[in-house]
């Protein structure tokens, strides 16, 4: 075949993958179907026929919980996971990193390691980096681990510095990691109708859900997750900086909940554009799944139907419309785990 011949072939494959091409591919019909609004209104009518009469006890393990707002539905999943964060060393690595210190760019730290200053401790010799070497130094050792992830994010002249993050986790026990997603009525001043939350315990991650049975509860669910925080606990979420954490935080004003939600955070959708960017068509959470971890969903209902799929739970009393989005919310959880654990041997 000639490399015209080849060209077309590639290029009739290419546009049979859309639906707006003349002869689109059956598999480019199954996704169209898929996105389209009629198939999730036929979907939602056969979970309401699939679930009729059925309580959420009956397909999934909960139980009702009691806190100081009420009581609260809770959803428990628990299922194996090789979580391994090896020790890397890490303060000892960051010492390698003099543009830590004030007024040390790329070319200052090149030209100090070509001089021999190859860490930040051996600057306490410099004539000029001696105090700001001697003091990091002495502040190191007590900082939080929000110091230390702060002081790294705000380092504005190395990529590197963004991978550290990623590697510091180290310093962190596995089950202070408080893998966290919310799903909502709407993008702002709307109920949060569940929250979701994972945690490492062992060689298991255990998954809790907190599910809004009716709006009276929105200040149950969020006080229930809050139970899972303490000093140590660290957000690990997938755009969790811009949406689920000034959510929550907006939803405790509403219900009048004195919380403090600014724990350190790995919002790991801006760790994943730096590392897979390049080898992926893009870096949604489900793309992650199926390109890095062979994971395909089914049914799984997008975020612009679920408002609808909420509200018609409540109009008919059937659980049908909320069993996939509690489905979804639960290995969006998960599926964060394996992202930080793959995340952490990639960097290191």
């Amino acid at each position: 075949m000639t490399d015209d011949n080849n060209f077309e072939e590639y290029l009739r494959k290419v546009l049979s993958n859309s639906i707006s091409s003349q002869n689109p591919s059956e598999e480019a019909k199954d996704k169209a179907r898929k996105l389209s609004p009629s198939y999730f209104s036929d979907l939602k009518e056969k979970l309401l026929i699939e679930y009729e009469g059925k309580k959420l006890k009956d397909v999934m393990d909960c139980k009702i919980c009691s806190n100081s707002f009420g009581d609260v539905l809770k959803i428990t999943t628990e299922e194996k996971i090789n979580f391994n964060i090896e020790d890397n060393d890490f303060k000892n690595q960051i010492n390698y990193n003099l543009k830590l210190l004030p007024r040390i760019g790329l070319k200052t730290e090149q030209n100090l390691k070509d001089k021999g200053y190859d860490t930040i401790e051996s600057l306490t010799e410099h004539d000029k980096y001696s105090n700001l070497a001697s003091d990091f130094l002495s502040k190191i050792d007590d900082m939080s681990y929000l110091e230390i992830i702060d002081l790294l994010d705000n380092n504005k002249y190395s990529k590197k510095c963004r991978d550290n993050i990623l590697k510091s986790i180290s310093l962190k026990d596995p089950e202070n990691f408080k893998f966290m997603d919310i799903e909502t009525k709407g993008l702002s001043n709307v109920p949060i109708i569940l929250i979701g939350v994972a945690e490492i315990k062992g060689n298991k991650i255990v998954s809790s859900q907190y599910f809004l049975r009716d709006y009276a509860e929105e200040g149950n669910i969020i006080e229930a997750y809050l139970s899972h925080l303490d000093e140590d606990s660290v957000h690990v979420t997938f755009n969790g900086k811009t949406f689920d954490v000034p959510f929550i935080k907006n939803r405790c004003s509403y219900n009048r909940i004195n919380a403090n939600l600014d724990l350190p955070h790995l919002d790991l959708m801006y760790f994943a554009k730096n590392l897979w960017g390049d080898q992926l068509p893009n870096c949604q959470l489900q793309t992650i799944e199926r390109e890095l971890f062979g994971i395909e969903r089914e049914g799984d209902v997008p975020g612009q139907y679920i408002p609808g799929y909420y509200d018609t739970y409540l109009e008919k009393d059937n659980i049908g419309p909320v069993v996939p989005i509690i489905e979804h919310n639960c290995q969006d959880i998960i599926s964060l785990a394996s992202f930080l654990e793959k995340m952490y041997r990639d960097v290191n």
